[in-house]
Parts: structure tokens; C-alpha cells; sequence
């Protein structure tokens, strides 16, 4: 029934919506997804008016279904009635996938998996299955490496070049990233086909292993700045993969912490707690333990737990200060006095504790170096909630303004999503100059923060 080859529809662009993926992953095409809705809605003795250019529209985010639409998709592709959220589409619709086990040469998949995600970067790995894989990452030890035994050897210079190529390009500023995703990607291809075609020592397999996770770790932040949330959390999976492969636990715990990161981003603190106990679990080096602590203080945050949340702090700080003569993991080499500082105050400020947060989070803002612009855009968009709910609205225009000049610099759309968020907020402020100038500084740049 006008059957399309989904190949040919989706190969050169990515896939946006949960709703395309099922779609596509059926070999359905626009016009056979309508006509499964229309014959569900038959069923019920129901009418719908469903066509492919209705659901060509629910892709693109034109249209919302309505909420019978919605109960019509979710019979069509087997959703209890009960999961389904109207308020919540399109997240209720099923569109995950569930990560690979830990095991020997378990990277070469993880990698391809996540070298193809961007065509459907919405899809996320739920908490559940997120929490699994670091329950095994913690319990399971690594095989040993071995080498192709027909590949040529690995030449000693390449490698050394390729560990300094992967440290220059994790290194380079944000603002150079939109130049450098090619470069992240031919360099994660070059690394995983050495490890899958060349002779290699144990030794050598071990470092090549700790490039592979590290430049797949870059490139999942690079994918989560550009709120690809789906991507990001693949690339993680696959650099977890390589660095339990490594034997390398501290970088394994600090990708770990990378996806409880993006947990607590995405309003899923429990999760975040439980990945992050078993990170710590196995993590050595005290600036790793610092920075896990901090990350699960944000998350008991969230959870209104101020006690934990406290608690936490107090261990990210004692940490922090063990570490300071000592050469910290590459992952965390950045972890200073103002991301505790500023992670602090974000801390006190969903505990509703406002004086504290605005002071630890202006300290940090302040202690930032230069460089570290995207880090700073954050730290801003902090400072413009909290002051925003403790009613400075000139204040905390003044830090969105700062905010979206650097975000839209940096292309970082995670910032901007922020300030998105905090919006509605500032609209009911209208009238004053600060918050006025700020609305016109986002319609002048195009940037969908202004709700409609």
C-alpha cells in the first residue's frame, strides 16, 4: 500500500522526530502510517481524518496530534494506553534503543553504533539501562587485548602522534568546535580501524583503547552542546566501552559521570545518583572523586535532598584539595575551584537556599579563566535564574544578555536552551528596559528564545 524504501528517505538528513524513527525503523511509509491510523480508529468505531501530509506535518513539528490522534499512534505501534502522556509527546512514543554489554571487542560496535547515531539523535537510552551498564562497568573486569594477528604492526610514531593529535583537539576552544567535528570523527575512524586491522601488543592496544574513549568522550560533548542528547549519550556508551576495555577505571568513572551529567541535564536525578554510586565505587584519583561528588550533589539537589546534597559537597571539596599536587586524569584537568564554586551555588539554588547560591555562583563567574567561554555562558544563564528568582530582574537580564552573546558566538545550543527556559519568566517583566533590550537582542539574532 504505497510502500517507500526508508532508506531513500532518510539517508541525507537526520532523523528529528520519534515519530519518523518508528516510522522508518518499520519500513512505513508517510502514506502507510496514515492508513494504519485511519484502520485503527476503524476498529474503535471511530473516523480519523489522518493523511501523510497530517503526519508529514507531526514530524516536522508543525501540528500536534490530539490527544485521540495520539491513543490511535500508540495502538498502532503496541504503547500501552496507560504510558501515554498527551502532555508529554512526542517523549512517551517508544523511539530507544538499549546499550550493548560490556565485553571483549564490544567497542568496534558501540563505536559503529555511534558513528550513525546522528540519524536519530532524539533517541536516548533509558535510566534503567543506563544504570545496568555502570552496575556491570563496576563489577566487571576488563579481558585482555589483543591484535589483529594478520594486520601490520603499529607504527610507535603514528601512535604518539595520534595521542597528541587526540589531547590538541580535545583542548581546542569551544568556539573552534564547529571546525573540528570532522576532524573528532576522521580521527575516531582512523583509531578504530587500527584496533581492528593492526598487529598490536597488549600495551599498544591498551593505549590505542584510551584514545578511542577519549575522542569519543569529546565528541559526545560536542553533540550534547548541540543538545543532541540521543548522539551524546552513544558516543559516551562507546567511550565506556573503550576505556573498561583500557582498564583505565577513573576514565571509565568520568565518562560515567558524563551521562549521569546529562541525567540530572535532563530532569532525571535518580538515575544520576545511581550511576554516579557506582562511578565512585571504582574511581582512584582524588580530582575524579571530587568531580563524581559534585555531580551527584546536583543530582540529590534535585531531589530536594539537602542533607545528601551537603554531604557530597563537603566530599567534592575535601577531594578537590587532596588533588592539588597531584597531575589530575586528562578528563578532569579542568575541575578548579570555580566549577565548585559555581556547581555549589547551582546546588543551593534548587534548594531554594538563594543568598548562598548567588554568592557561590558569582564567585565562580568571577574565578573563570577567559577560555573557558562555554563553561562561562552557563555559569551566566545560573546567575540569571537565581537572580531572577529572587526578584533582581535587572540583574538577571544583564547575565542572560551576557549569556546569549556568548552562546550564540560558541553556537551552543544547550546554553540556549537554558535561557529559552527562563523566558516566561522574564516576559512578565516586560516593561523594563534591561528585560526589553534582552528580547530584542534574541529576535535580532534569530534565536527562538522569545515564547510565542
Amino acid at each position: 500500500m504505497g510502500r517507500e524504501r526508508w532508506c531513500n528517505e532518510s539517508v541525507d538528513s537526520p532523523i528529528r522526530h520519534p515519530l519518523t524513527y518508528l516510522r522508518l525503523q518499520r519500513g512505513w511509509s508517510l502514506e502507510e502510517l496514515a492508513r494504519r491510523v485511519r484502520l485503527s480508529a476503524e476498529r474503535q468505531g471511530l473516523r480519523s481524518g489522518i493523511t501523510r501530509q497530517r503526519i508529514s506535518h507531526f514530524e516536522h513539528g508543525k501540528r500536534t496530534p490530539s490527544e485521540e490522534t495520539q491513543l490511535l499512534f500508540a495502538e498502532v505501534f503496541a504503547v500501552p494506553e496507560r504510558e501515554v502522556n498527551p502532555l508529554n509527546w512526542p517523549e512517551w512514543l517508544p523511539a530507544t534503543d538499549s546499550p550493548l554489554s560490556l565485553g571483549p571487542r564490544s567497542t568496534f560496535a558501540a563505536v559503529r553504533e555511534a558513528m550513525t547515531v546522528d540519524r536519530r539523535a532524539f533517541a536516548a537510552y533509558t535510566g534503567a539501562a543506563l544504570t545496568a551498564l555502570a552496575h556491570q562497568w563496576s563489577l566487571l573486569e576488563p579481558s585482555r587485548l589483543a591484535g589483529s594477528l594478520g594486520g601490520k604492526t603499529v607504527d610507535g610514531a603514528l601512535l604518539t602522534w595520534l595521542e597528541d593529535s587526540t589531547a590538541q583537539l580535545a583542548e581546542l576552544a569551544t568556539a573552534q568546535r564547529q571546525h573540528t567535528v570532522r576532524l573528532l570523527d576522521a580521527h575516531l575512524a582512523t583509531l578504530t580501524d587500527l584496533l581492528r586491522d593492526a598487529h598490536y601488543s597488549e600495551e599498544t592496544g591498551r593505549r590505542l583503547h584510551i584514545q578511542v574513549a577519549r575522542v569519543a568522550q569529546t565528541i559526545g560533548w560536542h553533540r550534547f552542546d548541540q543538545d543532541q542528547q540521543g548522539a551524546a549519550g552513544r558516543f559516551w556508551h562507546a567511550a565506556l566501552h573503550s576505556a573498561h576495555a583500557a582498564g583505565d577505571e577513573d576514565l571509565g568513572a568520568g565518562i560515567l559521570s558524563d551521562l549521569a551529567y546529562q541525567a540530572v541535564w535532563l530532569r532525571q536525578p535518580g538515575t544520576a545518583v545511581e550511576i554516579l554510586a557506582h562511578a565512585i565505587s571504582r574511581a582512584n584519583h582524588p580530582a575524579s572523586r571530587s568531580l563524581l561528588h559534585l555531580r551527584r550533589a546536583r543530582a540529590h539537589a534535585q531531589l530536594d535532598d539537602a542533607r545528601a546534597c551537603h554531604r557530597d559537597i563537603a566530599a567534592a571539596e575535601a577531594r578537590l584539595g587532596a588533588a592539588a599536587h597531584r597531575s589530575p586524569p586528562s578528563w578532569c584537568a579542568w575541575l578548579s575551584p570555580a566549577d565548585m564554586s559555581v556547581d555549589t551555588g547551582r546546588c543551593f539554588l534548587d534548594l531554594g537556599a538563594g543568598p548562598e547560591a548567588h554568592r557561590h555562583i558569582a564567585d565562580g563567574v568571577r574565578q573563570l579563566p577567559q577560555a573557558r567561554a562555554k563553561t562561562k555562558a552557563v555559569f551566566l544563564a545560573y546567575e540569571a535564574d537565581g537572580f531572577l528568582r529572587s526578584g533582581e530582574v535587572e540583574r538577571a537580564a544583564a547575565s542572560a544578555s551576557q549569556s546569549l552573546t556568548l552562546a550564540r558566538s560558541l553556537g551552543a545550543d544547550r546554553c540556549l536552551g537554558l535561557l529559552r527556559d527562563l523566558m516566561p519568566a522574564f516576559s512578565r517583566h516586560g516593561r523594563v528596559h534591561e528585560v526589553s533590550e534582552l528580547m530584542t537582542a534574541a529576535r535580532a539574532a534569530s534565536v527562538p528564545l522569545v515564547p510565542r
